[in-house]
């Protein structure tokens, strides 16, 4: 009989490399068989989404000390949430879905939920819930909106992050009908400059998709929407961006110049001083982290045509 000898190193090695897999596997046998053939119901989804916004929200509280560490835990987060909305879709297309997919994913999420956190209180203890940002209501005049903001950059074609700029949305959107994925356009409303070189011209078209969308139930569950920009056209040419809505504003309107504005008349033709700016915040709206809007409790998020959208940039844009 033939004896191989393993040097103990290999063997440490082996075990090693095994240890994640076997532990892994060993934590969801120890589940209850009860709870082993139970189906994943949209509740767990939700459930899922709703960790995925509170960790957004946590992570813009972390950026204001470290935005590196923030992007890289933004970064993990987004790849989260491609995979909740991709069960999402897999729950609605195929009816079912595998209790260990919703466990993995969910266990995923709450270890990125304790590592953000433990970033944002080091010392230990209580960490507060993110808090949800209450939008003045409408009857706030324009003086009391802050303007933009416009971070400043040495590259003269660059958008910095951090820069926001005010979109005119095109289309009509609503919790209540949206699915997750949908296409939507924002026009902008005036010209986005770097000292004398204008980088984005008013007029330009920018894409939104919808990354979540909840209808308003009969709890008291208020409706949401979270609202990403993914792309922008600057003449004739498309540009990739990565974009969160900041604010939700209402139009001043038509200034007294509806003559002027033709059947056939462009966008460029009909926004700036023939279109007014904004009137003030949209009343019964709350942003929360991630660019999710949310109507107040009970309600659905409508948001007509005409409406502003204050967009934030979440990676730098360079022009060319």
């Amino acid at each position: 009989m033939r004896v191989f000898r393993v040097p103990v190193a290999g063997i440490c090695v082996g075990m090693l490399l095994t240890a994640a897999p076997a532990q892994r596997a060993s934590a969801q046998t120890r589940r209850p068989a009860a709870e082993l053939q139970q189906s994943v119901t949209s509740t767990d989804i939700q459930r899922l989404q709703d960790a995925v916004y509170d960790i957004s929200g946590d992570i813009s509280r972390l950026r204001s000390r470290d935005m590196r560490l923030a992007d890289q835990l933004q970064a993990q987060l987004d790849d989260l949430r491609d995979e909740v909305i991709y069960l999402k879709v897999k729950l609605r297309k195929e009816g079912s879905l595998q209790r260990t997919e919703y466990w993995d994913l969910r266990d995923r999420l709450d270890g990125l939920r304790s590592q953000v956190r433990d970033n944002l209180n080091p010392g230990g203890g209580l960490v507060q819930p993110p808090p949800v940002r209450q939008v003045p209501p409408v009857q706030e005049t324009p003086a009391q909106i802050p303007p933009p903001t416009q971070p400043t950059t040495t590259d003269p074609n660059e958008v910095p992050v951090g820069t926001e700029m005010d979109v005119r949305l095109q289309n009509p959107l609503s919790s209540a009908t949206a699915q997750v994925e949908d296409r939507f356009e924002a026009t902008t409303m005036v010209d986005l400059n770097n000292g004398n070189r204008v980088l984005i011209p008013a007029g330009s078209t920018v894409r939104g998709v919808v990354t979540s969308a909840n209808k308003a139930g009969r709890l008291d569950r208020k409706g949401s929407l979270t609202l990403s920009f993914d792309q922008v056209t600057i003449h004739g040419r498309s540009y990739p961006i990565r974009a969160t809505v900041d604010q939700v504003l209402e139009s001043e309107g038509i200034r007294g110049e509806a003559g002027k504005i033709g059947a056939g008349a462009g966008v460029g033709a009909i926004i700036g001083g023939i279109l007014g700016g904004v009137k003030g915040a949209l009343a019964g709206i709350v942003i929360g982290g991630g660019g999710t809007v949310a109507a107040t409790t009970g309600k659905d998020v409508e948001l007509q045509p005409g409406t502003v959208l204050r967009m934030r940039f979440d990676t730098p844009l360079v022009v060319r």
